[in-house]
C-alpha cells in the first residue's frame, strides 16, 4: 500500500478525526466541568483547529519517518504515534485552555491529562480503523477492471 497521501486526503482524515472528537468532547466537557455547552464548544473548536494543523504536520512527518526508516504500522507503531502526537499537542493546548477557562497552567495541565486519557485510545482506534479502511479502498481502486 502506498504511503503517499494528497493534501486533500490528509485534510479529510484530520477533519473526520476532529468532527467526531468535537461531537464527543464538547457535551462531555460541559457536563463534567460545569461550563456551558457554548463555552466548552468554542474551546473544543479552538483546540480542534490547533489539533487539525498539528495532525496534518505530524502525520506528514510520521509518514516520512516510516519511508526513511522502513518500519511497519504495527500496533506498537500506532501506540508510539498516538503518544508522540498527544505530547506535542499538550504543549499548545495547556496555555490555550488556561486562558479560555481562566484557570492556572497547573489546572489546565491536569485537565489536559484527562483529555489525553480520552484521546490516546481515541487516536489509536481512529487511525488504526482509518488505515484499514484506506487499505481496502486503495486495493479496490488498484484492482484491474
Amino acid at each position: 500500500m502506498s504511503l503517499r497521501k494528497s493534501v486533500r486526503e490528509r485534510f479529510f482524515h484530520s477533519l473526520g478525526f476532529e468532527l467526531l472528537a468535537i461531537a464527543i468532547c464538547a457535551p462531555l466537557g460541559a457536563w463534567l466541568l460545569g461550563y456551558s455547552l457554548a463555552h466548552m464548544g468554542l474551546l473544543t473548536l479552538m483546540i480542534s483547529l490547533v489539533a487539525m494543523t498539528w495532525n496534518m504536520v505530524f502525520n506528514t512527518l510520521f509518514d516520512r519517518a516510516q519511508q526513511r526508516i522502513g518500519f511497519k504500522r504495527t500496533l506498537m507503531a500506532r501506540g508510539v504515534h498516538a503518544l508522540m502526537f498527544e505530547v506535542g499537542l499538550l504543549l499548545a493546548v495547556v496555555p490555550l485552555a488556561a486562558w479560555w477557562l481562566g484557570i492556572g497552567l497547573w489546572e489546565a495541565f491536569v485537565l489536559d491529562i484527562g483529555i489525553a486519557l480520552f484521546f490516546l485510545p481515541y487516536t489509536f482506534a481512529f487511525n488504526w480503523t482509518y488505515d484499514h479502511l484506506r487499505a481496502a479502498v486503495v486495493a479496490r481502486r488498484n484492482r484491474p477492471v
